[in-house]
């Protein structure tokens, strides 16, 4: 029997063609060999300026690896669904309002058909996951269209590779072009044409140039024409933030123009990010696109990002929520705008009139909706959702107490506005109460949430896995190990890798610690119920789940020195030589004792200290100028590395008493770039790797350095990892120091012979990978993705095995892990229906992992048996080429219950040791293997 374990609902990973090259054929793209070259000799990469040519060809005995050969190992996901990730655009189905999608702004796209019961990822064959906008023709409910790149500005927004289209409601995609628009904010599709639709290109977030405008296409994206641009040369920062069309009339189309840019340390729209000039604002169109008039009348100047809206009963109603600079900003909390907010036309864009000032973070929000029933009724999305029934005039927030802040996607069902009520005699002089929708879906960085009451008692669909993690930590409780980890705006949360029933791992198995956005939360190894947590900015916390306690603990300089500076993201790490010793990172090293009530500072500053980058104000999601990425040697006592986001590199080697910059040392690309992780080796103390990106610069070259002498040389280990896809995480194996691990923005990777060639592993979609922990006792690898929770590949025994020899066998079995039975709980699978997210628990038993070279026609077959020779269960699965994993549940199978058996065939086998042989063909070999009980089971 094969174990199928399904990750994330669907095949998730895009793969390629099954065949195995001939020893004698060439390496194409794609195909990795297996080959013992060195990548210190052999440094490779496929990006330009680097030389391709540096790549060695494959040996003569090399097999040529292909992602295919990987596609049955698939990790597990395991949640948590308790608190989503950032939702960027909800879209519902005009002629079934039980089918809706969600876009996600890292996840992919998820859809139900049973109005929100249940759902499922359609987008993760696609090569990238970041949604800008989804939308469903309304003449055609099987015609969807996708946006890919986020559209919200965040300092952690991906970006996308253009426009996407379904004619069959999301089973199939084909890319439509528009590859270079990084970030789209809005797709209207005309209302009886399914094939014209307009595309709001915003651009790349960090750079100029692309794709950025209004686009049209009336051949279902076959060709596009940039109908609205600025004015050269603004056209490069400048791109368009949303669209709308007059249901009514699709020639009339109103678009708004706005132009901002990041930089690692700021962030800047309107007139400061060109020049001063003053291009955005509100343009129309009556011509379909032809031509177009900037409209004015009442509208401010100096103008930012827009949002805009019609009324569907009412179309010379046109509304929008305007930032605009003219006066001055306000702070980050404040609601209100000095000469913003939100402007009403009641003649089609002609007249303006101001009816509110209301316009919260305008570039993470700038969202409003008119309901289609009642042109009165208006919702304006921010930290809360603000609603207001007098056109515009006056808003308030109770409507959002109930749901996750931060609210970026509202979808209004139209025609559940209830009938109007007979007047009650007494209020039969008043006028009658307005129609409002009642059916409503918001999507916040806390996930999906309905209303079918106008906007009041919300029900959270927490369904979807994601999570937006950015770290996470095990420890080695048993027999399932912990996971705690720090979520995008979502606290940090503790969790384990299974649970002991058949419910799986449910939102109810997680339990929230502290913080605001969640970042390194550490296990205390004295008390399990302690830990520590940091959230932006160093915010410390130590928690204790026992007696409640929380502590705020991060290092404060004396009354009048200079401030600290840390991250929004500040590394933090427990020390495996020092124990109670954790080093935290700012603008310095922090050594925190004394379960971090006491602190020292055992590094200068170690960066640039440019006060020109280290000033930006906000939520700290700008702060630069710091310690990114922290690290010990876990070989040799008082090394520690430092890695700083403006570029410089340091090592100590003994404790903070001496530090020597690297950066110098560092090789191109990588010197002067953001150092985003460093990995020192498990098994030589002089190896480490380093791995940086400049995607903020502009350059989304993968990068991963490697040095063998404590820093003073390096050498590129990036190899054959696809071009343009940052490196966030490298990781070596406790073991194998041939095996790495990468977590890039468009998934995992691995590679055996040290960084020369890479290969997808895990079957893990394109998503952003923050965070990668191999647990020491398990070799589980789990995978930490910013944007669909946590995955879970079981047992990497087997990788570390792999070598070009096995590889050049016909079939190999794996060592077998030893492994402990227990009978899980029957749970409520059967009563409690789908309207529960469960992760997936680890498959019970024994994991088998076979190695197969190529497709011969056999059969995989595995006998156990009892150390006395007497079988008790036979497995079978497809001879398919590479890696195939089968479990066995420590029950005797069928074909030998009968013979053997005697007993209750549901009940475990006794523990003792235990051989697996493997026949594949003419091949045969045997691992052993022991099985113990979990104690107070009673044997057969």
């Amino acid at each position: 029997m094969t174990s199928r374990l399904p990750v994330f609902g669907v095949s998730l990973l895009s793969i390629f063609a099954a065949s195995i090259l001939s020893a004698q054929e060439e390496t194409p793209p794609g195909r990795l060999p297996i080959s013992g070259a060195s990548p210190a000799a052999s440094p490779a990469s496929t990006t330009p300026p680097l030389s391709s040519a540096l790549t060695p060809a494959p040996s003569p005995s090399a097999l040529q690896l292909t992602d295919v050969l990987f596609k049955n190992l698939k990790a597990r996901s395991i949640g948590p669904a308790i608190m989503g990730g950032r939702v960027s655009d909800i879209a519902i189905d005009p002629h079934n309002p039980f089918v809706f999608y969600v876009g996600l702004g890292h996840g992919g796209v998820f859809k139900t058909n049973d109005n929100g019961v249940s759902f499922e990822p359609i987008f993760d064959k696609q090569p990238m996951l970041s949604i800008g906008a989804v939308a469903v023709a309304p003449s055609d409910s099987e015609a969807i269209w996708v946006g890919t790149g986020e559209a919200n500005d965040r300092n952690s927004s991906d970006w996308g590779d253009g426009v996407y289209r379904s004619t069959d409601g999301g089973e199939k995609w084909q890319n439509v072009g528009l590859k270079n628009s990084r970030a789209i904010a809005r797709i209207v599709v005309d209302p009886k044409k399914p094939e014209v639709a307009y595309v709001a290109a915003m651009g790349n977030l960090w750079a100029d140039g692309g794709e950025r405008g209004l686009f049209k296409t009336t051949d279902a994206g076959k060709t596009w024409k940039l109908i609205l641009q600025a004015i050269a040369p603004h056209e490069a920062r400048t791109g368009c933030g949303d669209v709308i069309v007059d249901p009514t009339n699709p020639e009339i189309v109103y678009a708004a123009l706005y132009a901002r840019q990041r930089t690692p340390w700021s962030f800047t729209s309107g007139p400061t990010v060109i020049g001063g000039e003053d291009v955005g604002g509100i343009f129309k169109s009556t011509d379909g696109g032809a031509a177009w008039k900037k409209l004015g009348g009442g509208l401010p100047v100096q103008t930012g990002r827009i949002g805009l809206a019609i009324s569907a009963s009412n179309p010379k109603v046109v509304m929008a929520v305007v930032e605009s600079f003219e006066g001055g900003t306000s702070q980050l909390t404040d609601l209100r705008s000095k000469s913003g907010g939100v402007f009403r036309s009641e003649d089609g864009g002609e007249k303006w009139t101001r009816m509110s000032a209301m316009d919260p973070r305008p570039f993470y929000f700038s969202q409003i909706r008119i309901d289609p029933a009642n042109d009165q009724r208006i919702y304006l999305l921010g930290f809360a959702l603000l609603v207001s029934d007098d056109g515009g005039k006056n808003f308030r927030e109770d409507l959002g107490e109930k749901v996750h802040p931060d609210c970026h996607a509202i979808a209004i069902q139209p025609g559940t506005a209830p009938p109007p009520k007979p007047p009650k005699p007494e209020d039969k002089n008043k006028p009658p109460k307005p129609p409002v929708c009642q059916r409503l879906l918001l999507g916040t960085d806390g996930g999906v949430y309905q209303s079918f009451a106008g906007g009041k008692n919300w029900d959270h669909l927490n369904k979807i896995p994601a999570g937006e993690f950015y770290r996470i930590s095990l420890d080695d409780t048993k027999p399932y190990f912990r996971i705690a980890g720090g979520l995008q705006d979502n606290e940090n949360w503790v969790g384990s890798s299974g649970v002991q029933s058949k419910e799986g791992i449910r939102n109810c198995d997680w339990t929230a610690l502290a913080g605001g956005d969640g970042f390194y939360v550490l296990f205390d190894p004295t008390d399990r119920d302690t830990f520590y947590a940091e959230s932006q900015q160093g915010e410390v916390h130590r928690i204790n789940l026992r007696n409640g306690e929380l502590r705020r603990l991060r290092p404060e300089p004396p009354e009048g020195q200079p401030r600290y500076r840390f991250h929004w993201n500040s590394p933090m790490l427990t020390s495996r030589h020092k124990p109670g010793v954790i080093y935290l990172g700012g603008n310095c090293v922090f050594r925190l004792i004394d379960r971090a009530e006491r602190y020292s500072v055992i590094s200068p500053d170690l960066t640039h200290n440019d006060p020109a980058r280290t000033n930006a104000t906000g939520s700290g999601a700008e702060n630069y100028g710091v310690v990114f990425s922290l690290a010990e040697s876990p070989k040799r006592a008082g090394v520690l590395w430092a890695g700083t986001d403006d570029g410089r590199l340091w090592v100590t080697e003994n404790e903070g008493g001496k530090w020597t910059e690297l950066t110098n040392n560092l090789s191109e690309p990588a010197r002067g770039q953001w150092v985003v992780h460093i990995e020192p080796s498990n098994i030589d103390a002089n190896v480490a790797y380093v791995a940086t990106n400049a995607y903020r610069s502009g350059d989304d070259r993968a990068t991963i350095l490697r040095t063998a002498d404590l820093g003073k040389t390096w050498q590129l280990v990036t190899g054959d990892l696809p071009p343009d896809n940052p490196v966030e995480v490298v990781r070596e194996d406790p073991v194998n120091a041939k095996l790495l691990y990468a977590g890039t923005h468009f998934g995992l990777f691995g590679s055996f012979d040290q960084g020369t060639h890479w290969v997808h592993i895990g079957d893990v979609p394109p998503v952003r990978v923050d965070d990668i922990q191999i647990h020491p006792r398990t070799a589980d690898l789990a995978i930490a993705t910013h944007g669909r929770s946590i995955a879970i590949l079981d047992d990497t025994i087997p990788f570390r095995e792999f070598t070009p020899e096995i590889a050049a066998k016909p079939a190999q079995l794996f060592s077998v892990r030893s492994v402990t039975g227990a009978y899980l709980q029957p749970g409520f699978v059967d009563a409690n229906g789908k309207g529960i997210y469960r992760g997936q628990n680890p498959a019970e038993g024994a994991l088998f992992t076979v190695w197969i070279r190529e497709f011969t026609g056999d059969e995989i077959k595995i006998a156990v048996t009892k150390s006395t020779g007497q079988p008790v269960a036979n497995l079978k699965a497809p001879g398919a080429p590479g890696f195939t994993r089968l479990n066995w549940d420590l029950r005797p199978t069928k074909d030998v219950s009968i013979e053997y058996g005697g007993d209750d065939p549901k009940r475990l086998l006794p523990a003792g040791d235990y051989t697996a042989e493997l026949t594949f063909g003419t091949t045969k070999m045997k691992q052993t293997f022991h099985v113990d009980l979990a104690e107070g089971i009673t044997p057969r």
